[in-house]
Order: structure tokens, then sequence, then C-alpha cells
């Protein structure tokens, strides 16, 4: 299994950029990959940035080119830069880690793009 925490998340205004970290632990030598989901109130979660083992990154639709996603070398610690946000980013950003055994969860963490 893996825990995960999210950090970084807060007010910002539009067009403004945020970078949210995500920090894993346990046993993270078996990740796969990590992605970063949204939530915005009354939809469900959506897939904002995959970062795979392999070194490959895909992007959820509308976020390409203002969303990057990267790992930091010793592989427990992901990013999610976030640039030119708009109103419609707001949301709780959740971490998932996935494996052959596991899918887990952060807790999240909230951003708020004001107009």
């Amino acid at each position: 299994q893996v825990q995960l925490v999210e950090s970084g998340g807060g007010l910002v205004q539009a067009g403004g950029s945020l970078r949210l970290s995500c920090s894993a632990s346990g046993s993270t030598a078996s990740i796969a990959a990590v992605a970063w989901y949204r939530q915005a109130p009354g939809n469900s979660r959506e897939l904002v940035a995959q970062f795979i083992n392999d070194g490959r990154i895909e992007y959820g639709d509308g976020v390409r080119g203002r969303f990057a996603s990267s790992r930091n070398s010793a592989r427990n610690r992901y990013y999610l830069q976030v640039n030119s946000l708009k109103p419609e980013d707001t949301g709780v950003y959740y971490c998932n880690a996935r494996s052959c055994w596991y899918n887990e969860w952060g807790q999240g963490t909230q951003v708020t793009v004001s107009s």
C-alpha cells in the first residue's frame, strides 16, 4: 500500500499559478502511475494529468498546455504545476497512485480560482 498527502492548494486569481505536491510513502517502488484528478462541487472526478512510470505523461482535456505533471528524482514526490488558472479549474485536486495491487487516493487539496 501507499499513503498519499497532497499540498499546495489555495485561493488564486484567474491567470495565476500554483504548484500542487503529492508526497507518497509506503510501497512506492511498486507504483505504476500517479494521476491527478479534480472534482468540482456537484461533479464527478475528472482526470487532469497522469504520470506513468515509464516516463509518459498524459493530460486531460482542457488543461493541456496549461498544466504540467512531474516527478522528483527520488520518485516519491509528484507535482502538478497549474498555470493560467481559470475559475472553472476550481475544485478539490486529488492524487491517485495505482499498481497491480492497489489503487490509493490522497485526501485532496482545494484550489479556488477567483474571477
